[in-house]
């Protein structure tokens, strides 16, 4: 009888144990809840520093975990299961989690520093009233060329990228929306076109280029560009002003013909625990002197016009990166296309990739 007692406290001992395990590993995961917020983000996407005085402000704990795509991150928040608080996706990521009912409206009467926000950057089409999404960073799509290797070429068109004399000398982001969105661009046509002999006719331009085309890449652009290893990229401005801190022969411009302009915005997912410290970690990111130093850690541009003035002038002044009103108009956002164009246009940027082999 002893030993069976004995055995009993000790498998009574190991449940208590491994239900303390799983606690503990549910929180890292992101299941949180009370006084803890689970921030999903983009890496390297906030200063650390700013998370401790949220911290220490709030006397909430901060989780702070990575995903590298939209689609991976709306994955994981359709599969539910695990929590996350606060999450940062990209415009057209926002427009379909929206559709597809993954988002908790925000209270904006918690939110009084959005008064900050420029309202260029308010009520798009991706988040019409800003119902469920704050403005966190944007920027653009542009092009990154080396002045030493690429001499007398002024690039201050898409269709530069066409010309004989940058023969194996470009590299290209590896992106359907992307890649197509400057095709179209190139013709004069909207990066959002669903025009059927509009985009064949991209497709067609685009195949002209690839005498020109040395790689199709991801992240490796920054290295590449940075190390000297190709004279013209398209790129990101955020990523842009990496590279431009590492090599000073490098510089940056966005196409007259007009270009994408990206958001990625703050949201609240339906698998919230802490809806309430939620707001108060968006309110806080609002608040000018962080909004400030944010931007100056991460490197792109905020959508905070309160913040801009805090700004070292070197940066706010930097017309690459904060274009001035009449560069913005020609700028678009990327329009959730339903997932049958997104496919075709996935098809038609393989098919442009396949063409180049």
């Amino acid at each position: 009888m002893k030993q069976l007692v004995r055995v009993f406290g000790l498998v009574v001992v190991v449940a208590i144990l491994m239900m303390v395990l799983t606690f503990s590993l549910n929180k890292s995961e992101g299941y949180s809840g009370g006084n803890t917020l689970t921030i999903y983000n983009w890496g390297d996407y906030v200063d650390p520093d700013l998370l401790k005085k949220f911290e220490k402000e709030s006397g909430i704990k901060v989780i702070y975990q990575t995903f590298d795509s939209n689609e991976a991150m709306m994955t994981k928040i359709e599969q539910g299961g695990t929590t996350f608080d606060i999450a940062v996706p990209s415009d057209y990521a926002i427009s379909k989690m929206r559709e597809e009912n993954l988002l908790i409206p925000l209270d904006k009467a918690k939110l009084p520093n959005m008064k900050y926000l420029n309202p260029r950057f308010m009520d798009l089409s991706f988040d019409p009233e800003n119902k469920y999404s704050m403005p966190y960073f944007w920027g653009t799509l542009g092009i990154i060329y080396n002045k030493k290797i690429v001499k007398d070429i002024p690039f201050t068109s898409w269709n530069d990228l066409w010309r004989p004399e940058l023969r194996n000398q470009i590299l290209l982001i590896d992106g359907a929306r992307e890649v197509m969105g400057l095709g179209l661009n190139s013709l004069g046509y909207s990066l959002n076109s669903t025009d059927e002999a509009q985009l064949q006719k991209a497709l067609a331009k685009l195949k002209e280029m690839t005498p020109n085309v040395k790689a199709i890449v991801g992240d490796e652009i920054k290295i590449l560009m940075a190390g000297n290893e190709a004279g013209v990229a398209v790129t990101f401005s955020g990523e842009a002003a990496e590279m431009l801190d590492q090599n000073e022969d490098l510089e940056y411009v966005i196409p007259k013909e007009g270009s994408n302009l990206w958001f990625d915005n703050m949201v609240i997912p339906k698998t919230a625990k802490n809806v309430d410290g939620a707001h108060k970690f968006i309110n806080f990111m609002l608040k000018p002197e962080n909004a400030a130093q944010n931007a100056e850690y991460v490197g792109y541009a905020t959508p905070n016009e309160a913040a801009v003035k805090l700004l070292p002038k070197e940066i706010s002044s930097d017309e690459r990166f904060y274009p001035n009103l009449d560069q913005l108009k020609n700028l678009e956002v990327y329009d959730n296309l339903g997932k049958k164009m997104l496919a075709h246009y996935n098809e038609l940027f393989l098919e442009f990739k396949m063409y180049r082999k």
